[in-house]
């Protein structure tokens, strides 16, 4: 059964007449997504430092924001997570996702660095693999000067950033250049063909839609034959051995529902570390709602207390 609170919300945009965001223009559906936050997140949490930082990338430098938590001490080792916002690729900024960033860095006591990656259409793939692999090396390589620990250095990222964060973890595995002690992968996208059960389950009614989802993949994706890249669809990979311990979080009402089971699933086979959990009367997205969905709130501090565990 839906939540509620979901059905809710639901209910509230209908009514409201809030359009799709497959309806807008690039520019009016990024204003969009950025405004409507304040109708669903909890107040943004004071927390101990809030600093913007420059990565350098290959195709020029890349946006970062350093958040420490609260009660958190500026030592030498303070763990860190590189964190990818989701957004289909073309929505979603530093801005979007501000407030997640801050209760994960208070919850968990472990830093957080917010990456603000280049988005389609302007740049299609795979500009944002690149620029998050850049900036999560960068993280690595000035740890010290940052007083961050980059041997207990985690990725993580929802729905496209969580694409983002298990693609980055297989290129580190195969580089073999930047050890990551943890992917947290939020109802991540993982297999852009959209063929699971669950995009026809939950493909119409839940506020991500085929439409919306299609929409995002013809901005991201210019060709068509790049589907089978595993750096679009990391599912596809066929090797998905000794890669980090992962947290594997889905939403019951979400399209993407299947594919990150599935990704759990592959994980596991592979001999590696992996939680999954589905809040099972969820909507895709919720993880950021804490204003007007309880549940939100306990993803969050699973998600934290899973980053505590893991990288302290």
């Amino acid at each position: 059964m839906l939540h509620p609170q979901a059905r809710a919300l639901l209910d509230f945009i209908e009514q409201r007449g809030i359009p799709p965001t497959h309806t807008l223009s690039v520019a009016d559906a990024r204003s969009f997504y950025r405004e409507r936050r304040f109708a669903t997140q909890p107040p943004s949490p004071e927390v101990g430092e809030v600093r913007g930082l420059r990565a350098s990338g290959p195709n020029g430098p890349i946006p970062l924001r350093l958040y420490r938590p609260l009660n958190g001490t500026d030592r030498e080792s303070t763990p860190v997570l590189v964190y990818f916002h989701g957004g289909g690729f073309v929505i979603g900024d530093l801005e979007t996702h501000d407030t997640l960033c801050r209760e994960l860095t208070n919850l968990s006591g472990c830093a957080v660095v917010a990456v603000d990656y280049r988005l389609a259409p302007e740049h299609r793939f795979p500009a944002a693999v690149t620029d998050c692999a850049a900036a999560a090396h960068w993280v690595a390589a000035h740890a010290g000067e940052l007083k961050l620990d980059a041997s207990h250095l985690a990725v993580g990222g929802d729905s496209a950033g969580g694409n983002l964060a298990a693609v980055v973890s297989i290129e580190a595995r195969e580089r073999g250049d930047l050890p990551i002690a943890f992917q947290l992968l939020i109802y991540p996208a993982t297999d852009i063909h959209a063929t699971a059960a669950s995009h026809n389950e939950n493909g119409q009614g839940y506020l991500l839609t085929r439409d919306t989802i299609a929409y995002f993949t013809g901005h991201y994706v210019a060709d068509e034959a790049q589907y089978g890249d595993w750096r679009v669809s990391p599912l596809l990979h066929a090797d998905l051995s000794n890669l980090p311990p992962a947290l594997v979080l889905t939403a019951g009402f979400d399209p993407l529902r299947d594919e990150g089971a599935e990704y759990a699933k592959r994980l596991t086979a592979a001999g590696n570390r992996a939680t999954y959990v589905n809040f099972p009367r969820q909507i895709h997205g919720f993880i950021t709602m804490g204003k007007v969905i309880d549940e939100a709130n306990a993803a969050v501090a699973l998600c934290a207390a899973e980053l505590r565990r893991m990288l302290r």
